[in-house]
């Protein structure tokens, strides 16, 4: 019964998808919405991503990280320059590839030596990894130092940038429920205890870290396909803040809060584009506000879960 329940609950996700996608193309091919709330739809998709790779490695394992703009940065110039010299889908693929496979070995150079430590040195140490990377890609002749990379061939497709929003979902959320991702949990919950269990916490942590990168390189890659124009400035600390900011309002552990998060936020954004101080003036407020009144975020680590309506019906019926 409980397989009948999951499949139905599966089915009813991808309804919910195809459903909002179709909606979203409808609004954008019609130009019923302007193109300026077009782009935040497609800032709002990659902030999806973003948050929901970061709450895999605070959320769901417990290790806080203030690097993931790095990883982003690593994914967003390894597309430009490679998108540049192949400026197709071939060549977007290709960045996608390369940027991953930097940022996983970057990911591993820091997370292997920092995990084993306890405490808050993997926060210290990818905020001085996401300042390296930044200030390296400032003077490489490659990356056309501090003035950044223009021109970028726009392959970023709405299409496109959908689908990969919904498998990095999938991804995180099947993580999070498979035997790795359980680990990870109980890390998160009392490590120590975890390791008296015999769970290789390194590992699981490692792993987690790892999967977040790559989504954030993901992230990084649609980033600058679609908006022709990258700079240094763009992945610095206030980046890093402003993905940290998405997973702790919407609440750790919970990979619907990081969606409503994204969305939210970026909204506000939107608003307050012309009041770039205000803005982290409300960043401010809003997060003092829910560490006071709500610490652990708007939905806690609570998920929308078809399969729990389900049984609650099938309990009814």
């Amino acid at each position: 019964m409980s397989k009948k329940i999951l499949s139905k609950a599966n089915l009813c996700w991808m309804a919910l998808s195809v459903a909002v996608y179709i909606l979203l193309s409808v609004l954008i091919n019609f130009r019923i919405i302007s193109s300026y709330y077009t782009i935040t739809i497609y800032n709002i998709l990659i902030n999806i991503i973003l948050a929901v790779s970061l709450n895999l490695i605070i959320g769901i394992c417990g290790q806080f990280s203030l690097g993931h703009a790095g990883f982003m940065c690593i994914g967003a110039y390894s597309a430009g320059v490679i998108t540049k010299m192949m400026p197709n889908l071939g060549g977007l693929f290709l960045g996608v590839l390369v940027g991953m496979v930097i940022s996983t070995v970057a990911a591993l150079i820091v997370s292997v030596p920092t995990l084993r430590l306890r405490g808050d040195y993997l926060a210290i140490a990818t905020l001085g990894f996401a300042e390296i990377i930044r200030i390296i890609v400032m003077n490489m002749k490659i990356t056309n130092g501090a003035a950044g990379l223009s021109g970028i061939p726009k392959l970023t497709t709405f299409t496109l940038l959908f689908i990969c929003m919904v498998i990095s979902i999938i991804i995180v959320c099947n993580f999070t429920r498979s035997a790795p991702g359980r680990a990870c949990i109980s890390i998160r919950e009392d490590e120590i205890a975890s390791e008296a269990m015999g769970i290789n916490t390194t590992k699981y942590k490692v792993s987690a870290f790892i999967i977040g990168a790559l989504l954030a390189s993901l992230a990084g890659a649609l980033f600058a396909c679609n908006f022709y124009v990258i700079k240094p400035t763009q992945f610095n600390f206030n980046r890093s803040i402003d993905i940290l900011v998405m997973v702790v309002f919407g609440g750790m552990g919970s990979m619907t809060s990081s969606v409503i998060a994204a969305i939210v936020i970026g909204f506000l954004n939107m608003i307050l584009q012309n009041f770039s101080n205000l803005r982290m003036i409300i960043y401010g407020v809003a997060l003092v506000s829910i560490m006071i009144f709500k610490p652990t975020g708007l939905l806690g680590t609570r998920e929308l879960s078809f399969e729990k309506l389900l049984k609650r019906k099938e309990r009814k019926s």
